[in-house]
């Protein structure tokens, strides 16, 4: 793999920023994306629950949405001004206009596509998602696909994710890198 990896590059040299509805795989993809291309991989809900001393859903019973909001645009400008990396966002974080500007001014977007029912099944079950706490999980991601798909088309690259295998999946995501790559060499 080290082969591989010093023959991949990032698009533009700039970070890779996932975006996506939960249950996309930013996490696990983005991970994998990393070791390929031999860059570190940042969380952002990770990022702010260190800077806020607790976890999302906690951020978001005390505090609320808004804040929550306006920490994760504070953090990802910070992540987005140091060195190029694989940035997984949260599922919120791309709604932001002033969150897109700065991404599309520094990185490049990669919107991991899933259809809804690849998203209800890699959720079922899993309490540290706090919009799916709120209700019906299935209704609630229907209806975010429906208000965020719009938003994330305007990513500057779309990669389907299916019900497959993380690797085919990177491998879907690298191919479609290579190609973007070769492009900008011509």
């Amino acid at each position: 793999m080290s082969d591989q990896r010093t023959k991949l590059k990032l698009p533009k040299g700039r970070s890779l920023v996932l975006v996506g509805l939960m249950g996309a795989g930013k996490s696990c993809i983005g991970r994998n994306l990393a070791q390929h291309f031999d860059v570190p991989f940042i969380d952002a809900d990770r990022e702010i629950e260190e800077a806020a001393g607790c976890c999302v859903a906690d951020i978001f019973e005390i505090y609320g949405e808004a804040a929550f909001r306006d920490g994760e645009r504070r953090v990802i400008k910070r992540i987005l001004e140091g060195e190029p990396c694989i940035l997984a966002t949260g599922g919120g974080a791309f709604m932001n206009r002033e969150t897109r500007k700065l991404i599309g001014k520094t990185g490049t977007s990669l919107w991991l596509k899933a259809d809804l029912e690849v998203l209800i099944k890699r959720t079922t079950g899993r309490k540290h998602r706090p919009l799916l706490n709120q209700g019906n999980p299935a209704k609630i991601l229907r209806k975010l696909v429906e208000e965020r798909y719009p938003v994330y088309a305007e990513a500057d690259i779309t990669v389907e994710t299916r019900d497959e295998t993380q690797d085919t999946t990177v491998a879907r995501v690298i191919a479609t890198l290579d190609e973007l790559s070769r492009t900008y060499d011509d």
